[in-house]
């Protein structure tokens, strides 16, 4: 009797104490982190040509009736190369709108299967259960992959996409997009008032320059018209995406932004200093953003601004010319229009960001239907796609095959010839492919979208309170960063006072795993000691 007791209580303990931290175990890789694990998508080996397949595609045109035509187009010849995809187009105008309708579907299973997107919003997706399709086996699928035998039309191999603009859509291990446009952004400037003003416009722009020429053109004769166009109104200098600004400063200075891993960093010292410099010059009057007083290319246009910073995708509205201007053409203002790269901290190290809509695909229950989604993201970057939507505005194809064609190169040869190829677009496009060593991404990770967010709400919040009259000092600049935080539930300290990151209480799922670990030891412990009082029992009896 004695040889059977201890042994199987310390078998059963021990295999309690193993089955116990599996589960354990399990739930940590499954539920501490908050994100789903990633399935890889597994390349039907033939594409089933017997069936029909109807595939849904959302996409934004910026209410350019040029890019609508291009995807009915695309879509048109996509089918007629397989007959057997529907492709059902949808269109938005606003990317905001978009995201939002996508967030809304995933959680009712009834995503799109192709989406124009942003890295930052599919890092955001991912956070649903297997939502995205990972795409690098796709990439290098020998049948239907990038450069694949047996796709219908003159694929691109992985290699000619352009580098940079593929790494944007790598989201740790994998490539969850491919690219779709890229654009930078620019400075677009009345050369002709700034001139008047005694100012020559340097190569390279800096901040400097920009704030001394705006603070400048603030002057009013008796009247109170501005000297520089003789009109009551003007902003010098209006930046459409204050997001961007703010992103691009602290590249340009060195300074903190976030982490690949999510670590958020932004509430530092450079910040508050680029905000309390800006805060200045709106004070003068000098300086504005879009969302408080409209579009920078109606005041450009209008010779009421300066300094208009926006995409170069935004070229066709910029300008006395502009094909797409958005103003009465009374209140066009003649002047010479040059487009620059945006000011810079240190010229002899110039960094701007690289931008753009991505393309992505949603997972399907269909393994088929997910490959003919493939093919036609995949048929997205050939160059009747390519080249024909970035004429439209001052995009810049994804791809060198696209660049280096001599049709591409004869678009930007014309320069100048007539709306199709006017000037400032193809300058604004220039500035991305003439720039791309000097071009950066943000990291991308679940929440960076909303840190985008916060960093132009910075400046935003800022500009309107000196707007205001509040008193911009040490006390307003701690309500700022914490009110930003909690808007945009970024869950981090202020990093210009606190040292490092507070990770704040332990989260539910943690406290639940050490009590039960602590639960599951004592249980242990009971029941060795019942073993043991046992043993010494059945001594005392025999």
């Amino acid at each position: 009797m004695r040889k059977h007791i201890l042994p199987s209580g310390r078998s059963l303990c021990a295999r309690l104490a193993v089955l116990l931290c599996g589960i354990l175990v399990s739930i940590c890789f499954t539920g501490c982190h908050g994100s789903k694990e990633t399935i890889a998508f597994v390349t039907p080996e033939e594409f089933d040509t017997s069936r029909n397949y109807e595939i849904t595609f959302w996409a934004k045109n910026d209410t350019n009736k040029a890019q609508t035509l291009i995807y009915e187009k695309a879509i048109a010849d996509f089918q007629a190369l397989y007959p057997n995809i529907s492709v059902n187009l949808r269109l938005y105008t606003d990317y905001v709108k978009l995201y939002n309708d996508v967030i809304t579907n995933i959680a009712t299973a009834t995503t799109p299967n192709v989406c124009i997107t942003y890295p930052d919003h599919v890092a955001t997706y991912m956070t649903g259960e297997n939502v995205m399709v990972p795409l690098d086996d796709l990439f290098a699928d020998e049948k239907y992959g990038l450069g694949g035998s047996e796709v219908r039309f003159d694929s691109v191999t992985q290699q000619e996409i352009i580098p940079q603009f593929l790494k944007e859509c790598k989201i740790g291990q994998y490539h969850y997009a491919i690219p779709y446009m890229r654009s930078t952004e620019a400075c677009y400037i009345n050369k002709t008032y700034v001139e008047a003003m005694g100012y020559t416009i340097p190569e390279q722009l800096t901040w400097d320059f920009i704030w001394e020429v705006s603070d400048a053109a603030m002057a009013k004769d008796a009247e109170g018209n501005y000297l520089v166009n003789g009109q009551k109104v003007m902003i010098p200098f209006i930046y459409k995406s204050t997001d961007n600004m703010m992103i691009q400063l602290l590249r340009q200075s060195g300074a903190d932004y976030s982490t690949p891993d999510g670590d958020i960093l932004i509430f530092n010292d450079t910040t508050k200093a680029f905000l309390y410099e800006i805060s200045s010059h709106v004070k003068k009057g000098a300086f504005s953003t879009f969302k408080i007083s409209s579009y920078p290319g109606n005041f450009l246009n209008a010779g009421q601004c300066l300094f208009a910073i926006d995409s170069t995708a935004g070229a066709t509205w910029m300008g006395s010319e502009a094909p797409l201007s958005d103003i009465h053409e009374s209140k066009v203002v003649q002047f010479e229009t040059v487009v620059k790269p945006i000011p810079q901290v240190d010229p002899e190290h110039p960094q701007m960001i690289s931008q753009g809509p991505s393309i992505c695909i949603f997972n399907k229950e269909d393994p088929q239907e997910v490959l003919a989604s493939w093919l036609f993201a995949q048929y997205m970057l050939t160059n009747d796609v390519q080249i024909a939507y970035s004429e439209t505005e001052g995009y810049v194809p994804v791809t060198s095959r696209a660049q280096n064609s001599a049709e591409y190169l004869d678009y930007l040869n014309r320069i100048g010839e007539d709306d199709a190829h006017y000037t400032i677009k193809i300058q604004a496009a220039r500035i991305l492919l003439d720039n791309v060593g000097y071009t950066f991404t943000t990291p991308v990770f679940n929440g960076s979208a909303s840190l985008r967010d916060a960093a132009g709400q910075l400046i935003e919040d800022t500009c309107k309170s000196t707007r205001r009259k509040e008193t911009i000092d040490e006390a307003y600049m701690a309500k700022l960063y914490d009110n930003v935080t909690s808007l945009y539930r970024l869950g981090e300290a202020n990093a210009s006072t606190a040292g490092k990151k507070d990770l704040g209480p332990l989260p539910g799922m943690a406290i639940a795993l050490l009590v039960v670990l602590g639960m599951t030891w004592v249980f242990i412990l009971l029941y060795m000691l019942s073993n043991h009082i046992k043993i010494r029992k059945n001594k005392k009896e025999h």
